[in-house]
């Protein structure tokens, strides 16, 4: 009763990173709560699945197996979720904003009139004053997120509908394992209580998934563009630079709407959250919805020929000059020293 949950997405057999990465939040906000931490999965042949959950300090996991529940469609997860809900009554769900959770989210919270932040950036536990209504209430879940445009960031609450619901794209938070050996409580599901026939009436015949050819998110170094680099020839100095010193290529929005970039390389709020060793952002303004994505990074080069870019507030060294100077002697400079 009133514990965190986490929805733990499946994919071939294995929880996806999102869903790791939301069960260290979870397992943190459950200490700040002083309540449990529980998982739920749904999908078939979930044997031993436990065993990928229950080290990242998670207390209780739910367990719906069912040849019927995978590849996953919206009404029997819905569902099963929702009565759960109803039953266990969790203060706090965290889902992954992935397709599927962008697709269960909003299903779950309608059924139950509880409300959803998506994209959400951090997630902590506060308390809060309702000075028109003379109202305090204590340990809401502080769901934080860029708004309008990534103009501002605001934090939203939910003081009175149960369970406080959010979801969190991939790569945002850390995953870490608490303890290899700690042991969960298992409780499985009867799928026939929870479901209906007519949450079946779709079937996936047949599923086709085409793996991004791209891996920003684990890449050590990443050489990223913005509009500022000029064009998509202009991008073909960074992917030099980039094959020069084993890095990967990115890029931010602006750089993407333009047509320099593929959407795959986006880096940020709308794209991808990365967390390498060395990040050097070339022609980048450094707007919030981009440094959101970016800026756990552990060093950062910033080339730009405004001196006043914000990019610069993040950057650990500040390059100011033209990107069609600075990078052919990047990359010279790199290849005479490398011999």
């Amino acid at each position: 009763m009133n514990n965190v949950f986490v929805y733990c997405e499946i994919e071939e057999g294995k929880v996806v990173d999102v869903s790791l990465e939301l069960l260290t939040k979870g397992r943190k906000l459950a200490d700040d709560l002083k309540c449990q931490l529980e998982a739920i999965v749904i999908g078939n042949d979930l044997k031993g699945i436990e065993k990928e959950i229950a080290p990242f300090g998670v207390d209780k996991i739910w367990i719906a197996d069912d040849s019927r529940l995978y590849p996953y469609t919206t009404l029997p997860h819905t569902s099963i979720i929702v009565k759960l809900f109803e039953e266990q009554k969790p203060q706090i769900c965290l889902m992954g904003a992935s397709s599927i959770g962008r697709d269960l989210g909003p299903r779950v919270s309608s059924a139950l009139h509880s409300g959803l932040t998506a994209d959400c950036t951090s997630l902590v536990i506060g308390d809060h004053e309702d000075k028109k209504n003379k109202k305090e209430y204590k340990n809401l879940l502080y769901q934080i997120r860029p708004a309008f445009g990534g103009n501002i960031v605001a934090t939203i609450i939910n003081p009175d509908c149960r369970p406080q619901m959010a979801t969190v794209r991939e790569g945002v938070m850390k995953k870490e394992v608490l303890d290899a050996n700690y042991k969960a409580e298992i409780e499985n599901i009867n799928v026939a209580e929870y479901v209906n026939d007519e949450d079946f009436v779709v079937k996936v015949i047949e599923r086709h998934m085409e793996k991004s050819k791209v891996n920003i998110k684990n890449a050590g170094i990443i050489v990223a563009g913005g509009y500022g680099v000029g064009s998509k020839e202009n991008f073909n100095l960074l992917t030099e630079l980039a094959e020069v010193i084993g890095g990967e290529v990115g890029a931010s929005r602006a750089a993407v709407d333009a047509g320099f970039a593929d959407h795959e390389r986006q880096i940020g709020q709308t794209g991808v959250t990365v967390r390498p060793k060395l990040y050097i952002a070339c022609g980048i303004s450094g707007q919030i919805q981009h440094t959101a994505g970016m800026e756990e990074s552990s060093m950062v080069i910033a080339i730009n020929t405004d001196e006043n870019a914000p990019i610069n507030k993040f950057a650990d060294y500040v390059i100011t000059g033209d990107i069609a100077t600075v990078v052919p002697k990047m990359i010279k400079f790199y290849k005479e020293n490398t011999k």
